[in-house]
């Protein structure tokens, strides 16, 4: 750790009661739109489902014993960049060789909730039928805006927070280590391979990046091309939410910050869309799991900031997105996931390691199938431990 870095601190979350009280009494007005008969989720969160959901989160869910098992992660806080970061840092445990530093980065709509379950698998392989070799520490921070993270004056966007993670590392004393990551995360982790090549060891992400190409298209293959033509259909008919984060975030915040039935609306409509739960969305995630996320978002008041990097990356310059990390690269393409790539894509603008695409998983993976997600990362960082050593 750097001579003049700031200390981080245990972080504990306790909520006031008052807090929960004022949370139930919104639940139970809730002010119910009406919907068509038998819309289902056709024309977006089904009404139904909803209100069962709301009526669970007034008068069943636990939310202390949730918090609970929460603090159960070693959780801190430190000074980052000016912003408050909080931060998963779990170390390996009895590791049986060199031990690979490893950053994840979460997307949206989630938080450092996103690895949950997969921390106790990298960190203690050996204990969960792996291993013990591949035990990683494993440093999962809330994204600026996001969870218990400071909320940063003006968006950030995926560069900077690139640059805040190897800041980060820093403090926490590392030189050298693996990035992984999803959604939002996935390009964090791409921007710290491409400004930080010489500490990134190798990188992970979960999908290809946005479809940029500054060349000739005739270049091209034909399953590119799909891929491209694919990614433009998908946002035509599941993008709109994107569009008002990227465009006009501070609207949709007034509502989503002011009414928790209509948090989780935001929230489930795309933890079902995204996950792979063929339609129920209680396959991947139960009523507990599900409220555990968007309670974390109502108690934070963070709905707006997280909305508001969709702002901030579209900003981005198009010559930077169309960078070729040289980093090594792999990649796991889960087949519930959004829009994925084909590997010609992949091999065009990453040095690419390696790439699977798993029988299970959608968006989320690493909350749906942790074990799996573990494997992957385990298989795929194994040749590259000692670069970090």
């Amino acid at each position: 750790m750097p001579h003049d870095a700031p200390l981080p601190r245990p972080f504990t979350e306790r909520t006031p009661p008052a807090a929960l009280e004022d949370l139930r009494a919104r639940l139970r007005a809730t002010r119910w739109p009406d919907a068509p008969e038998d819309a289902g989720w056709a024309l977006g969160t089904d009404l139904g489902y909803l209100r069962e959901l709301v009526g669970y989160w007034a008068d069943g869910f636990d939310w202390p014993a949730r918090e609970a098992d929460l603090a159960r992660l070693p959780r801190f806080r430190v000074p980052v960049g000016g912003l408050g970061i909080h931060f998963v840092h779990a170390r390996a445990v009895a590791p049986a060789g060199p031990v690979l530093p490893l950053v994840l980065s979460h997307g949206w709509p989630d938080s450092f909730w996103r690895y949950t379950k997969v921390v106790p698998l990298l960190t203690d392989p050996g204990a969960h039928g792996a291993d013990p070799a591949d035990a990683f520490d494993v440093v999962v921070p809330d994204m600026p805006g996001f969870g218990h993270s400071d909320r940063p004056a003006a968006p950030l966007d995926s560069v900077a927070v690139a640059g805040l993670w190897a800041e980060l590392m820093s403090v926490l004393g590392y030189g050298r280590f693996g990035a992984a990551g999803g959604d939002i995360g996935s390009h964090v982790s791409r921007y710290l391979a491409l400004d930080h090549p010489d500490r990134v060891v190798a990188v992970h992400r979960m999908d290809g990046g946005l479809p940029v190409f500054a060349g000739d298209p005739g270049e091209l293959t034909p399953e590119e091309r799909a891929w491209r033509e694919e990614a433009a259909a998908w946002g035509g008919s599941e993008g709109a939410y994107a569009a008002l984060q990227r465009t006009k975030p501070q609207t949709a915040a007034v509502g989503l910050t002011d009414s928790p039935a209509g948090l989780a609306a935001w929230i489930v409509e795309k933890l079902r869309a995204w996950s792979d739960c063929g339609g129920d969305v209680e396959r991947c995630f139960t009523k507990d799991e599900i409220l555990t996320n968007v309670t974390l978002y109502w108690l934070t008041g963070t709905i707006g900031s997280s909305m508001r990097m969709y702002s901030a990356n579209a900003a981005i310059p198009p010559a930077q997105l169309a960078r070729r990390v040289e980093v090594p690269s792999g990649f796991s393409l889960f087949p519930g996931d959004l829009v994925r790539p084909p590997r010609a894509w992949l091999e065009r603008t990453t040095r690419l390691a390696r790439l699977t695409r798993p029988e299970r998983g959608g968006h989320f993976a690493p909350f749906e199938q942790p074990e799996l997600y573990a494997r992957e990362l385990r298989e795929f960082f194994r040749p590259f431990r000692r670069a970090a050593a």
